[in-house]
């Protein structure tokens, strides 16, 4: 694709969609006064800038700010590995004020993801507004401060893509059927929408769908990339790309796009497998193996849950949660995802550590709680797998019986083949990191997830050793706030510490005393395991509490993470408890903040 560079004219010309009112709704502007917004638009230059084109690059001196009027850009760092996508800019914000407060060089690189209108103000042209409006300064400090208080969660809020290239990843893919379902649900969520294919825009001009995207929340392209002339205006005008396949058809030899599709790190690309009917998800590894997407998806066209949750997935406004590990206690969750989905809250993403991955796993396959519950009482409470002891030599249990109870209870299923996205966490002890699974068979993820050291053996992947998840990242909302596809609920049965003793020490009791007195008067190794793989991680754990808009903690204070017998009790507290809190408005309205 060719890139043209930036093209400037001297001043805001009319006609163009600017006005003051624009600049004096842009929080970095908001409030300061109109004259200063006058001022402000007299020193106002217009710049537009081709897709694909640089505007300026990491280390470059600060010289101007821009607002986007019309389009999107990413901004990228170097990396090792390469460049990294940090955030992306689209209608209506600002970018490169920070440079122009501090003096310090460009801190990203920033690029038109597509055709680009901007306002450009210099520096001499900000020092000198400054200078004739000092308020302006202190207004302006207060909103960077406020936006780096927000970058402390983590990762950046990152805006929904308005505009998205729907295109067929195999022949026959249905992507007119599926962009006009995913038009439905976009509506049903109080947006306008328009779908554009080839026919619709044959004989318009750019500015035809310059108007179309100012008059639409979305704008769905349909393209056959047979059709290559299409396909490259479509992405002149698209800020990320879906691509779609028939669920269970495999990639062809011959992929119909290339590398300015998939592997262009600032163009956020997603999959997602269409079955026609209502058939079981399948089919994801093959694809995740071929190429490189930010997340996938299956939908059925027949279910209009399915759709709907594409299309949360699509505007940001999916919602994802955080289940921790926490042995028994665990359980709990099963109670608070029934009062969510009794609450009206439609979970889309599903992340968890340990126990956390057990029920998130569950529940991602799109088992509802009873099926969970059932799943606890005849594989945990019942058969007791954790109870297979041999001789310590790696572990107290040889884990024989949690891995099969693992395959039968997820036999076949896959982690890239769950209704729902999901995935687990264990820790990597070769690397000394955490290891984050969204692909493979889901029992030997959620085994490694479990592992916790001293009890069960690890799993070895590759000559590397994965152990309990909990180790190094406990509550993994930070994993699902980097994804930025909406809110993030958070449950945290680790939290409360229960394990206590009435014995001051142990290196001087005899044998005897052990056997007869110890059960009852001491910890048992398995208690200490567990609660010690939790609090290895309290500190990051409380790191990811930040990550999260509705953080649940159940009240299991006095409650064992052995207590498998006592599910139900687990299970009641954690509904009643999520279910008190979700009466309150206030805290429904916590997942509508992003």
């Amino acid at each position: 694709m060719s890139v043209d560079p930036p093209k400037e004219r001297s001043r805001v010309e009319p006609g163009l969609g600017v006005d003051r009112l624009l600049l004096a709704e842009l929080p970095m502007f908001r409030g300061i006064g109109e004259r200063f917004h006058r001022a402000l638009e007299e020193r106002l230059t217009w710049i537009g800038v081709s897709s694909g084109a640089t505007l300026f690059r990491e280390g470059d001196p600060p010289n101007a700010l821009y607002v986007v009027l019309y389009g999107r850009l990413a901004a990228t760092v170097e990396r090792p590995a390469g460049p990294f996508l940090v955030g992306q800019v689209g209608a209506g914000e600002l970018v490169g004020e920070m440079g122009l407060i501090t003096g310090e060089p460009r801190s990203a690189t920033l690029t038109a993801l597509r055709d680009s209108e901007l306002l450009r103000l210099d520096r001499e042209a900000f020092d000198a507004l400054i200078e004739s409006h000092p308020e302006a300064l202190l207004h302006i400090c207060r909103q960077l401060s406020a936006r780096l208080r927000q970058a402390s969660r983590g990762s950046p809020p990152d805006a929904a893509p308005r505009t998205v290239l729907i295109g067929a990843a195999t022949s026959g893919a249905p992507v007119r059927p599926l962009a006009d379902a995913l038009a439905r649900a976009i509506r049903d969520l109080g947006q306008s929408v328009l779908v554009v294919d080839a026919a619709a825009a044959a004989g318009r001009d750019r500015e035809w769908l310059h108007q179309v995207e100012k008059a639409h929340d979305r704008v769905l392209y349909v393209a056959d990339f047979a059709d290559r002339a299409w396909t490259q205006r479509c992405l002149r005008q698209a800020d990320s790309t879906l691509l779609a396949a028939r669920a269970g058809e495999p990639p062809p030899e011959n992929l119909p796009f290339g590398s300015e599709i998939v592997g262009d790190v600032a163009r956020p690309t997603e999959l997602v497998l269409v079955d026609e009917a209502d058939g079981e998800p399948r089919g994801a590894g093959p694809w995740l193996e071929r190429i490189a997407v930010d997340l996938h998806s299956h939908v059925r066209l027949t279910s209009a849950a399915d759709v709907a949750r594409l299309a949360r997935l699509l505007v940001r406004r999916a919602v994802g949660i955080a289940l921790s590990g926490g042995g028994a206690r665990g359980i709990a969750h099963i109670g608070v995802i029934r009062a969510l989905r009794e609450h009206g809250v439609a979970i889309d993403l599903f992340g968890g550590t340990s126990m956390g991955a057990i029920i998130g796993g569950a529940s991602a396959l799109g088992w509802d709680e009873d099926q969970v519950l059932e799943l606890v009482r005849v594989h945990l409470a019942d058969s007791r797998p954790f109870r297979d002891f041999t001789l310590p030599f790696i572990s107290l249990a040889r884990g024989r019986k949690v891995t099969n109870m693992l395959r039968q209870v997820f036999g076949s299923h896959r982690v890239e083949d769950t209704r729902m996205p999901f995935f687990c966490v264990s820790t990597n002890l070769t690397v000394g990191d955490p290891k984050v699974h969204d692909s493979g068979p889901m029992w030997r993820a959620i085994r490694a997830s479990i592992s916790l050291p001293g009890l069960l053996p690890p799993v070895v992947e590759a000559g590397e050793v994965l152990v309990d998840g909990g180790m190094i990242n406990n509550f993994p909302s930070d994993v699902l706030d980097a994804m930025r596809r909406g809110p993030i609920i958070g449950c945290d049965v680790a939290r409360v510490r229960g394990l206590r003793s009435t014995v001051d020490a142990f290196d001087d009791r005899s044998l005897w005393w052990l056997l007869r007195f110890g059960r009852r008067e001491a910890p048992s190794i398995a208690s200490i395991l567990m609660s010690s793989g939790t609090v290895s991680s309290a500190a990051q754990a409380n790191q990811c509490r930040l990550h999260t808009d509705l953080l649940l903690e159940p009240p299991l204070e006095g409650y064992s993470m052995l207590d498998w017998r006592g599910y139900r009790r687990a299970a009641e507290i954690g509904y009643e408890y999520a279910s008190a809190l979700l009466d309150d408005p206030a805290n429904l309205a916590l997942l509508e903040r992003r």
